[in-house]
């Protein structure tokens, strides 16, 4: 049964790196029978603050492209997320992204005398590709690969993604072609196996 892939571009501009990425990682998955999808959030029309929270039941109501996003979610076996590092995090319209979509009800359940909710995307895996023009060594020494945790424990392993995978690309400004040819080819590689 063939696999079904989608691959979410998280840097505002689709000429960046990151969507080379993803086009590569597409084009292994592809070539090994998986049915692939794309979403590109700056084309989304949505707000991105999360207002108020969860208090009011406005968060609940999704603009039609989240819900779109939703289903694509669901009809998913596997995410590929790509995004650049911006001041130690992704892209404000990432993360709002994921704010508005992993709502309760849809990524998680809150269960009366539980502490800890019932997952609802289980059984999907992900993996998250990261572009910055920090050195990698200085990302992973020096600032622990912070945000990996977040994203590990605080996002995606709460609602249920397992594996979580990483894939780490720096620094950009000081990269080759020849580099950057070689990143690719990794990343097609992946694609192959559905990593």
């Amino acid at each position: 049964m063939a696999k079904n892939i989608l691959l979410i571009l998280g840097h505002p501009s689709e000429k960046s790196f990151c969507n080379a990425l993803l086009s590569a990682y597409q084009k292994g998955a592809e070539n090994s029978g998986a049915n692939c999808k794309t979403i590109y959030i700056s084309r989304l029309k949505f707000d991105v603050n999360l207002a108020d929270g969860y208090k009011n039941g406005e968060a609940m109501q999704l603009e039609e492209d989240l819900l779109d996003a939703q289903q694509l979610i669901t009809w998913a076996d596997h995410l590929v997320l790509a995004y650049p590092n911006w001041w130690g995090f992704m892209p404000a319209i990432t993360k709002g992204f994921l704010d508005r979509i992993f709502l309760p009800g849809f990524a998680f359940k809150n269960h009366s005398g539980k502490i800890f909710p019932e997952k609802l995307l289980a059984g999907k895996s992900i993996r998250i590709m990261v572009t910055m023009d920090t050195p990698k060594w200085w990302f992973y020494i020096i600032y622990r690969a912070s945000q990996y945790q977040i994203l590990k424990d605080i996002i995606f392993g709460y609602i249920g993604f397992d594996p979580i995978r990483f894939s780490t690309f720096g620094f950009i400004r000081k990269s080759t072609d020849e580099i950057r040819r070689k990143w690719l080819n990794e990343v097609e590689q992946l694609g192959k196996q559905f990593k």
